[in-house]
């Protein structure tokens, strides 16, 4: 099969064509030819064609975060549905979270991932529990889970409450260049916790979770990274040590510090963490209940900083589906989370227009798949053709999703940058 995309700007900052509006021909699976205006015979049926003007192509975008729920949710997203999602969104690749039902902690549910997700446009890779059913007590065999296909390894929804367990596992993976992925939160600081604290939970009326219940976790995270590899032992180039999902100003602030003195750490930011504050929440809107929560202006405006200087290496869509049952009753029973992965893209063009494309691009291609040691993706001749096709300006307004579950905020919204095509594993889908 051939596909031939006429006149596309490729943003690509590691390709040799990034910048410039070109000609690519793809031929079974692989990037066959770059170049202005390649002469092909138009009457040839066999050659599939995208040519409308002013579209952009960059390697297919890679989300780190998202919950499944397959096995045992299926109810709120299964993975036929999740993958359709990512498609929607532009996403040629998922890493998925471990807490289903059961818990990705063995082979055989990390198999079940895989064989379910076989046929699918969208690559799927498993994320891996630490521990036995994410409870933080006994360890899985992280080195079986490894060889089976699991690309990093999380307790997913639950952070790694215990030192010693965060300390051992960075220990257990080191041997084979294994990725621990955690989202902090010192839980015993957030019991009961429905929104950020401050201001607005107090008018509000609901128990707050402060901001250094996240910021007390990383410094402690980053204390014991330190520990293990001190700077006269030597570092990992690769990231050891993934933040997920990060929310505060300090949190951003710790993390460029840490990145300076050349700890091998990263970490990410949910696109919906950018456009919205904790005074969102005075309408008690559900779809708006979130963990980590919505924080302050000041610390909106230091994730969007932390995007702008490197700190933090990737947007993610924290795709959290949550059904009815779980949303639509009173703010302080409901479930936390909201499904991002349609809007992720648009959401952060939207309320970070400022920030270069390029430097988007990026955040969601070339970092994410080197922090998951994924294969290098990219646009030149004889490389494979995973790749997104999209309207970077494109306005539209978020109508319908695939997804099982309708938790988000944006149903309704007018949103600027759709993806339109996405290329993988020999699949053409038009969105």
């Amino acid at each position: 099969m051939k596909l031939l995309i006429r006149a596309a700007r490729i943003i690509d900052p590691q390709s040799p064509f990034h910048g410039l509006v070109r000609d690519v021909l793809l031929e079974n699976g692989l990037i066959r030819q770059i170049g202005e205006s390649l002469p092909v015979d138009e009457d040839d049926s066999s050659i599939q064609r995208i040519e409308p003007a002013g579209l952009c192509l960059s390697p297919g975008w890679v989300d780190l975060r998202v919950s499944a729920k397959d096995p045992g949710y299926e109810h709120k997203e299964d993975l036929t549905t999740v993958c359709r999602a990512a498609m929607l969104g532009g996403f040629t690749d998922i890493a998925v979270l471990p807490n289903t039902k059961p818990v990705l902690d063995s082979k055989d549910t990390l198999g079940y991932v895989r064989q379910a997700t076989q046929g699918q446009a969208v690559s799927v890779h498993p994320i891996a529990a630490i521990t036995k059913r994410a409870e933080g007590q006994d360890f899985t065999d992280m080195i079986d889970l490894h060889h089976a296909g699991a690309v990093a390894f999380s307790d997913g929804e639950q952070p790694l409450t215990h030192p010693d367990l965060l300390l051992k596992t960075l220990q257990y993976l080191r041997p084979f260049n294994g990725l621990l992925m955690n989202r902090p939160e010192e839980q015993n600081l957030t019991h009961f916790g429905q929104m950020n604290e401050g201001l607005s939970s107090t008018l509000l009326g609901l128990k707050g979770m402060p901001a250094m219940a996240e910021e007390m976790m990383i410094e402690r995270d980053l204390r014991l990274l330190e520990y293990l590899y001190p700077q006269s032992a030597g570092r990992p180039a690769e990231t050891v040590l993934h933040f997920s999902t990060i929310s505060t100003a300090r949190s951003v602030g710790l993390i460029r510090q840490a990145k300076q003195q050349g700890l091998p750490v990263s970490c990410d930011v949910a696109a919906h963490q950018l456009a919205f504050t904790d005074s969102d929440l005075m309408g008690f809107d559900t779809n708006l209940k979130v963990n980590p929560p919505f924080r302050l202006p000041a610390d909106r405006e230091a994730l969007k900083q932390g995007l702008a200087d490197g700190t933090i290496d990737a947007v993610v869509s924290d795709h959290n589906p949550q059904d009815d049952e779980s949303k639509n009753i009173e703010f302080d029973h409901a479930d936390f989370g909201i499904i991002g992965l349609e809007t992720a893209f648009a959401v952060v063009r939207t309320h970070f227009p400022e920030w270069p494309l390029a430097s988007l691009v990026e955040a969601l291609t070339h970092r994410p798949r080197q922090i998951l040691r994924l294969p290098a993706a990219t646009i030149d001749e004889n490389q494979p053709a995973t790749l997104t096709v999209f309207d970077p300006d494109l306005e539209w307004t978020y109508e319908r999703t695939a997804s099982r579950s309708k938790n988000s905020p944006f149903f309704g919204k007018t949103l600027r940058g759709k993806a339109l095509w996405i290329i993988n594993k020999g699949f053409v889908e038009s969105l």
